[in-house]
C-alpha cells in the first residue's frame, strides 16, 4: 500500500456526494470511507455496507441481564426468608420484573460494549487526516489510488463538485 495516495473529496451537499459514489464505484479506484454530518440511507445503500454486528451484543446482554436480575433476587430472597402475606419466598412475578429491569440495563452494557468493540475503538490514527468541515456541513469522500492515478482521481473529484486534500 506504500504506492497509493488517498485522497479526500469535500462536497457540499448529498446529491453530488452521492452521484460520485456512484460513479467512483465505476471506476478502478477504492472507496475507503465516507463522512456525512447526517445520516444518508441513500449513500449506504449505494456503499452495500454489511450488516452491524453489535445487535448481537445488546441481545447477549440482555439475556445475561434477565438472568442476572432474576436469580439475584432469587438469592436474596432466599437468604433472608422473609414470607409476606402468605406468598411463597420465590414469587415469579416481582423477579420478572427485576429481571425486566436488570435486562434492559445489560442490554444498554451489551450494546456499548459491542459498540467499541466492533468500531475498533480508541482510534487516534485518523485524527490527523481528519478534516473538521466533514462532520460540520459537508460530506466527504476518501478514496484510494495508485501514485500513477493520483492527478486523474484529483480531476474526477474535482470536476463531480468537490474541494480536495491529498491525506498520503
Amino acid at each position: 500500500m506504500a504506492d497509493d495516495r488517498t485522497i479526500m473529496g469535500i462536497f457540499s451537499d448529498e446529491e453530488t456526494t452521492l452521484s460520485a459514489v456512484r460513479a467512483l464505484k465505476e471506476t478502478p479506484w477504492s472507496i475507503e470511507n465516507v463522512m456525512s454530518p447526517i445520516p444518508s440511507r441513500e449513500i449506504a445503500d449505494e456503499l452495500s455496507t454489511k450488516p452491524s454486528r453489535v445487535g448481537y451484543f445488546t441481545l447477549a446482554g440482555g439475556i445475561i441481564g434477565f438472568f442476572t436480575g432474576f436469580a439475584l433476587s432469587a438469592y436474596t430472597a432466599l437468604q433472608w426468608q422473609l414470607v409476606v402475606s402468605g406468598k411463597p419466598i420465590v414469587a415469579l412475578v416481582p423477579f420478572f420484573i427485576v429481571g425486566f429491569e436488570f435486562t434492559i440495563l445489560f442490554a444498554v452494557f451489551g450494546n456499548v460494549v459491542g459498540l467499541i468493540l466492533k468500531m475498533k475503538l480508541p482510534d487516534y490514527r485518523g485524527l490527523a487526516d481528519h478534516d473538521s468541515r466533514c462532520t460540520g456541513a459537508c460530506f466527504c469522500v476518501v478514496a484510494v489510488c495508485p501514485v500513477s492515478d493520483e492527478q486523474k482521481l484529483l480531476n474526477f473529484l474535482k470536476n463531480s463538485g468537490a474541494d480536495t486534500r491529498i491525506l498520503s
